[in-house]
């Protein structure tokens, strides 16, 4: 690594440290501090790049280095290097240039898992399941999907020449895809459910989503004649709080406080209230959220909580109340820090108090009662801060079986919408498809010759209390017992294809729906079985027992 590179490299990083600090570091002695510790951090640097027994490389060490750095923070302040850029401009715009597909690793091989309608490589007629084997002439086999990707990506209106292998066919094929410029609507599908109620979904918070909003809502109230409405913020990970306000701004008055920000550098402090006259600020509103919705879905869905705008259905939100701004940094990199934190009009702040208490997803888990405080909302319903947003109707969905989630998990699903895909031409229509018996049975077929196999939890669990057991020398004086509870726990795939065959047969139509209809077409599918969907329309079919969600408990009892 040449001395170039290194300053180089030790530059970004000072940069970076500087522009964490700069605001929270006013006296001499702690800027003293700052200086100290990078002349360290650069002379140890240089030791290693110079008398380390192997090769170093100073780029990767100083980026691990800036990145454990920033951990120590909160999850949210990253550095973006230059070779990111592009992936931070689609989570912000939902615009890059590439063919237009989602791509993912299936066992040893990248495939194409959803190519998105519209766009260059569903037009150039790749399927989901394709095989990469080439991109641009080399070969995929020991690539990683962000590789691939990669090259995928370029200049719009230029080229990519793949090579692919499709299942069930012999000879490879190789295809000329134009890249263009894809710009993927965050309003993925909106519709009627019923013939008043008309439906959103919203899956990110990029630039112009607002609008897109206003034009959905426009013709499902004016067109199609919706009163009332579901917007479904469910697994939308956020974005930018500018659109989110824009949205909340579609339901509520003009100059109505939807949310503020505050953080350390009191000047960029701000309050952000409705600019505009609403689209519709009577028509009945649920909004859908779930443990996935995080970010500007919280503004959205605890700014219309607190205004008692809409009902709240669901499950609690993530729990992200942070603000972040980005900072541009050497070398076309930038920092993406944490500046402030987000309240919305009640006054609480929806960001987790504690880290120490999150799920494995990374949402909000189990807060103590003595961090939680509580709040009203306009009208005086009591709402509670801590972590996310909790609905005003919990309806927590029964988790996929073990079955259920191994199938998805070893490709079982996807791998047999793949061969059904390339054995039937075509389906019946979204809200019309269904798994019949025969297609199950074809699937059973399909997991005996792949010879497919699981194990419970259950079972994983007992492997390891009997491996406990034998270390600890207590196995033998329990054999027999562990012999019966072992046989009870054995699961029968036959027995279990029957006893969880209403979840199987909704993700096999999910799949094979999408292979035909893309994602829309896997929207409208999934909304005929949704149980949040359902109880949505029994809500909206009782106005009386909607109307009392948005009353306070002092209220309820006399309605």
């Amino acid at each position: 690594m040449s001395n170039k590179i290194l300053k180089a490299a030790l530059g970004v990083s000072i940069v970076v440290i500087l522009g964490l600090s700069f605001w929270g570091f006013k006296s001499d002695q702690k800027n003293f501090e700052i200086s100290k510790n990078l002349d360290i951090f650069y002379t140890l640097v240089r030791e290693l790049n110079l008398f380390y027994v192997d090769e170093v490389k100073p780029d990767k060490l100083i980026k691990k280095g800036i990145d454990d750095m920033l951990e120590t923070l909160d999850p949210y302040t990253v550095f973006i290097p230059e070779s990111e850029m592009d992936d931070f401009k689609f989570m912000t715009t939902g615009e890059y240039a590439g063919i237009g597909a989602m791509i993912s690793k299936r066992r040893n091989q990248i495939v194409v898992a959803e190519p998105y309608e519209g766009f260059p490589a569903q037009k150039s007629g790749l399927r989901a399941g394709d095989i990469f084997l080439e991109v641009d002439g080399k070969a995929v086999d020991k690539m990683a999907v962000s590789d691939v990707s990669d090259i995928l990506k370029g200049p719009a209106k230029k080229p990519v020449k793949v090579k692919m292998q499709r299942p069930g066919e012999k000879k490879p094929f190789t295809l000329d895809i134009l890249r263009e410029e894809i710009q993927i609507d965050p309003v993925t599908y909106y519709g009627m459910i019923d013939e008043k109620t008309g439906y959103i979904r919203l899956s990110s918070f990029t630039d112009g989503c607002a609008e897109n909003i206003r034009s959905a809502l426009l013709n499902l109230r004016d067109t199609r004649g919706a009163t009332s409405l579901v917007l479904d913020l469910r697994s939308n990970p956020g974005g930018l709080l500018g659109e989110a306000v824009k949205v909340t701004n579609l339901f509520v008055n003009h100059g109505q406080e939807i949310v503020s920000t505050k953080g350390k550098v009191s000047q960029w402090d701000k309050t952000y209230r409705a600019t505009e006259q609403p689209v519709d600020s009577v028509m009945p509103l649920i909004v859908l959220v779930n443990s996935g919705s995080a970010s500007a879905s919280e503004i959205v869905a605890g700014a219309l909580q607190d205004l008692d705008r809409a009902v709240i259905l669901g499950n609690r939100t993530f729990g992200k109340g942070l603000v972040q701004t980005t900072r541009d940094l050497s070398y076309n990199t930038k920092l993406k820090v944490t500046t402030a934190k987000y309240y919305i009009p009640s006054g609480r702040c929806i960001q987790a108090l504690d880290y120490s208490h999150r799920n494995a997803d990374g949402s909000v888990g189990n807060i103590p009662d003595s961090l939680i405080s509580q709040f009203k909302t306009k009208n005086g319903r009591h709402v509670k801060n801590g972590g996310g947003v909790t609905p005003d109707i919990r309806d927590v969905q029964d988790t996929l079986s073990t079955l259920a989630y191994k199938l998805v998990q070893d490709y079982m699903i996807f791998d047999f919408a793949t061969e059904y895909a390339a054995n039937h031409k075509t389906i019946a229509s979204p809200d019309k498809f269904v798994v019949s018996d025969e297609i199950y049975s074809d699937f059973h077929r399909f997991l005996a010759e792949k010879k497919f196999s699981y194990e419970s939890r259950s079972e994983q669990t007992l492997k390891t209390l009997i491996e406990t057991a034998k270390r600890e020398r207590y196995y033998e004086g329990a054999q027999n017992e562990f012999a019966a509870l072992e046989k009870g726990l054995t699961l029968n795939l036959d027995l279990d294809l029957g006893k969880f065959s209403e979840d199987i047969r909704e993700l096999l139509k999910d799949e094979i729906v999408s292979r035909y209809y893309y994602q829309k077409g896997a929207i409208i599918a999934s909304l005929g079985n949704d149980h949040e969907i359902r109880h949505v329309k029994a809500l909206f079919h009782d106005p009386k027992e909607f109307g009392k969600l948005l009353l306070p408990e002092s209220d309820k009892a006399g309605k």
